[in-house]
């Protein structure tokens, strides 16, 4: 017998299904999920953080206050400490072992050094004229101090430029007393306020000496009460002006007079890497 298709309530016509109709399936309600009902809440999170601090703090409290000895550091005993009638020594790690160890294996070079200082250079009479001469040639602020006696040997640290303790001091001190005379071959120690003085400065200008004389005014110094005695000690003078070429004392102005009208006093300038008429020469080829 064959069975009649009809409509029914479960399975209705699909043809009459329009797009405005509500679905057929009922849309599920997000709140009433598993995952959404299963999140906690703000105060269960407070509370658990409160309680992980209390703990922690109770932790601190008996480890620092109730259980002090177990931070105690362990110590270390030798073995042979256990011998009779030995006390007991403190392990190689203590602070006191450690600090021991440090003073035994000290660098000993440090102790002979301090010791065994190095002594200063000593100079001579015309070492301490040319240390002095290159010392107020260098610059014209160089200024001997007050506290200085010009009738004792002037410090060497005090005009020389290096290290006057040094292992190549005494090799320096000969390179100053070389370079000074030739960088300064004619050098003139004269006052400003002296009618000799002026005489021998023009005489040194009529030369033209190249290169030109080194001329310290010494009346216009700051150190003057200090610089002429002891000029006069380094010279064996008693009056100015004092006239160096090269490194040697010339002599009275009498005496420079004297070589000057013989020609001697030319012959020492060259002799002493000074040229005569240089300057001239120079200016005659400028023109």
């Amino acid at each position: 017998m064959a069975h009649r298709r009809t409509l029914s309530a479960r399975f209705p016509d699909m043809r009459n299904v329009s797009l405005d109709s509500p679905p057929l399936t009922p849309i599920p309600d997000i709140a009433t999920l598993p995952m959404a009902s299963s999140r906690k809440h703000r105060a269960y999170w407070i509370r658990t953080t409160f309680l992980a601090l209390f703990v922690l703090i109770c932790v601190s409290v008996y480890v620092l206050i109730v259980s002090p000895p177990a931070l105690r550091p362990i110590t270390f005993v030798d073995m042979d400490s256990a011998r009779p009638g030995d006390t007991a020594r403190p392990s190689r790690w203590t602070p006191e072992a450690i600090r021991l160890a440090a003073l035994k294996h000290r660098r000993p070079h440090t102790i002979v050094a301090s010791s065994n200082p190095r002594l200063q250079i000593s100079l001579n009479q015309t070492q301490e004229l040319a240390a002095l001469s290159n010392f107020i040639a260098s610059l014209p602020q160089n200024v001997l101090p007050s506290t200085v006696d010009p009738s004792q040997p002037i410090d060497p640290q005090l005009v020389l430029d290096f290290d006057t303790r040094g292992p190549r001091a005494e090799e320096e001190l000969q390179t100053v007393v070389r370079d000074v005379w030739v960088r300064n071959p004619v050098m003139l120690y004269s006052k400003v306020h002296s009618s000799i003085s002026r005489e021998v400065k023009q005489l040194l200008a009529d030369m033209y000496l190249l290169p030109a004389p080194t001329i310290v005014e010494v009346d216009e110094r700051p150190d003057e009460n200090v610089l002429v005695p002891l000029l006069f000690r380094l010279t064996s003078t008693n009056e100015l002006p004092i006239l160096l070429i090269g490194g040697r004392i010339v002599g009275s102005p009498k005496e420079i007079r004297y070589l000057a009208a013989k020609g001697e006093l030319q012959r020492l300038i060259e002799e002493a890497g000074g040229v005569i008429d240089g300057a001239r020469k120079k200016k005659a080829k400028k023109l």
